[in-house]
């Protein structure tokens, strides 16, 4: 049986990885599949550590590619969760890249992946409750919250939107699309 709460620290993950020529894409920066890779990795990490169970990516709600990744630098992806439900988790992951030659670091990328706490049978289990300890931890709980908010409004209105109506087809002529329905 796990805790009945944690703290945010007790989910918290570091990794760091020279980036090689193999982990590049056509232009020569490091591919964005690859990093998408490390990213699912470390909130696996994150989620499993904190909850005490196996865990799977039940979304990738936020990727952000803020600055590209050059071969040779030192990528280093940080990692907590920063909201809890039943049995889910948000965690959050922080990018940046270190030129080893200058010292020079640059934030490369934020993401925001939702984890599932699983048991042995594929089940969901509860998660702990996150013990917040600084402002910092209650403004990414707070961030959280909202992205769900949004996302169910995204949900809603998808759901509630009619498709086939004569409104909707001619709000359509605001934006680059050609309409050829037949």
């Amino acid at each position: 049986m796990t805790a009945d709460f944690k703290p945010v620290s007790s989910s918290k993950i570091s990794i760091s990885e020279l980036m090689l020529p193999s982990h590049t894409n056509f232009s020569g920066k490091i591919h964005g599949g690859y990093i998408l890779q490390l990213l699912d990795q470390i909130a696996f990490a994150s989620a499993s550590k904190f909850s005490g169970n196996y865990c799977v990516t039940a979304s990738v709600d936020t990727v952000n590619f803020l600055k590209p990744i050059e071969v040779g630098e030192l990528v280093t992806m940080k990692a907590s969760v920063n909201y809890v439900g039943r049995s889910s988790m948000i965690v959050g992951i922080r990018v940046e890249a270190e030129n080893i030659q200058t010292g020079t670091i640059k934030h490369c990328n934020s993401s925001y992946f939702t984890m599932v706490a699983k048991d042995k049978e594929g089940k969901s289990v509860p998660v702990p409750g996150l013990i917040l300890s600084n402002l910092e931890e209650v403004r990414r709980f707070r961030k959280c919250i909202k992205q769900i908010e949004a996302k169910k409004e995204v949900e809603e209105h998808a759901r509630m939107t009619d498709v086939n109506s004569i409104e909707d087809l001619a709000s359509l002529d605001q934006y680059n699309v050609l309409l050829e329905i037949h």
